[in-house]
């Protein structure tokens, strides 16, 4: 009876957080495929967007920074239950500033959303490696593959209320709202107390000495490919519809829809990597996905042919889809203290969308779009290069 139950509960806890994955990634691409209609909207231009962008990026920053500590001394499911708030509010405060065409409040509303999503990232992941490990299974890289299917459905739905001229104020006050009850109902399935540092956990944390963060050269380089990857998806989500309707010369009903075939390939590398991962190792298969990305990314940026710059963005999702949950479990494997890690590596993710829009928007300014995207290029390059460093330590043991 007992046993029943628990999985019972287990079952319902996973499927939680599959919702919990998914929900953000729908208002995500809610506002991101109507970036032409929001730039239009608040009458800014390329750079002055690049700036209102960076709004998500501060809030994004300010919550990753304040999470590991937060899921220490709250547990993973207050900090799940505030950030998913902030989300929601920051959507419908984004809403009312369209609606009054605000640039700042716009911003600020970006800010909230961004504050939501950084403050929930270590919590979601700390308790997704639990459930994990109570299951026994690999089910980590599913999590994140929800994230990339709800920004796919989100971007389905952005492509039909483009085309359908619904206003885009409408469209994300309708998304904000929707998403009220199904976040309730999933917080309602996660217990108290994940991740919350117990009395005798700290003493344990005094009488263990460990190595400053800085100074593991592997959890800095799995930073950098963080950084690459995460620059790589955070540039697409914030520039990609405007990056084919102004230098493909796509409508913005076609940019979402490409924008749609961006997230099928992050779902699709998400959902489909775990049988990979298990069948090659972690080094191969982060070394193919920024080859892949590069791939995709280069067609953008080389090619003038609309029709293969379109296609193209399947492999940019593709490349980007692993970097990011396969760098969190290989931080998890670098030492003691996995939830301080998992912070670690997700702050240096992060700072790729701190300075990515406004760094973006500026170079866009001054060179197009397209020769804008040639620092993410560099980047995957880089990451293709540093793909050892997610190796599965052969002697952990030995570490103190």
């Amino acid at each position: 009876m007992t046993a029943v139950s628990s999985r019972k509960a287990l079952r319902q806890r996973c499927w939680a957080l599959f919702a919990l994955f998914f929900l953000p990634g729908l208002l995500m691409a809610s506002w991101a495929t109507r970036t032409p209609d929001i730039r239009d909207t608040l009458g800014v231009s390329i750079s002055e967007m690049g700036m209102v962008l960076f709004g998500i990026s501060v809030g994004s920053m300010s919550g990753i920074l304040c999470s590991g500590w937060l899921v220490k001394r709250f547990g993973a499911r207050q900090v799940i239950r505030v950030g998913m708030a902030l989300v929601v509010g920051g959507m419908l405060l984004m809403s009312l500033a369209l609606w009054l065409a605000s640039p700042w409040l716009f911003a600020a509303g970006l800010a909230l959303l961004g504050g939501g999503l950084g403050s929930a990232e270590v919590a979601v992941n700390v308790e997704g490696a639990v459930v994990e490990r109570l299951m026994n299974k690999t089910v980590l890289p599913m999590m994140h593959g929800f994230y990339s299917l709800g920004t796919l459905a989100g971007a389905v739905a952005g492509m039909a209320l483009t085309g359908l001229s619904l206003r885009a104020d409408h469209h994300l006050l309708l998304a904000g709202l929707i998403a009220i009850i199904p976040i309730i109902i999933a917080i309602g399935a996660i217990p108290d107390g994940t991740g919350q540092q117990p009395a005798e956990g700290a003493e344990q944390s005094t009488t263990a000495p460990h190595r400053p963060f800085w100074k593991d050269s592997t959890l800095m380089l799995i930073g950098v490919i963080v950084l690459a990857m995460a620059f790589a998806e955070g540039s697409a989500n914030d520039w990609l519809p405007l990056l084919m309707v102004d230098e493909h010369g796509f409508s913005p009903t076609s940019g979402s829809l490409i924008y749609a075939g961006f997230t099928l390939g992050m779902a699709l590398g998400r959902c489909c990597g775990g049988w990979f991962i298990d069948r090659f190792d972690r080094v191969s298969v982060v070394r193919a996905s920024a080859i892949l990305g590069a791939l995709g990314i280069g067609l953008v940026i080389f090619v003038d042919s609309p029709f293969i710059a379109g296609l193209s963005v399947l492999f940019w999702g593709l490349g980007a889809s692993l970097g990011f949950p396969l760098a969190i479990s290989a931080a998890s494997d670098t030492g003691p203290d996995a939830a301080t890690r998992v912070s670690v590596v997700a702050t240096t993710g992060y700072i790729a969308f701190l300075v990515g829009p406004p760094l973006l928007g500026f170079l866009g300014q001054h060179y197009g779009l397209r020769s804008a995207m040639l620092l993410v290029l560099a980047l995957v390059v880089i990451a293709a290069t540093l793909a050892r460093a997610v190796a599965k330590p052969k002697a952990t043991t030995q570490q103190p």
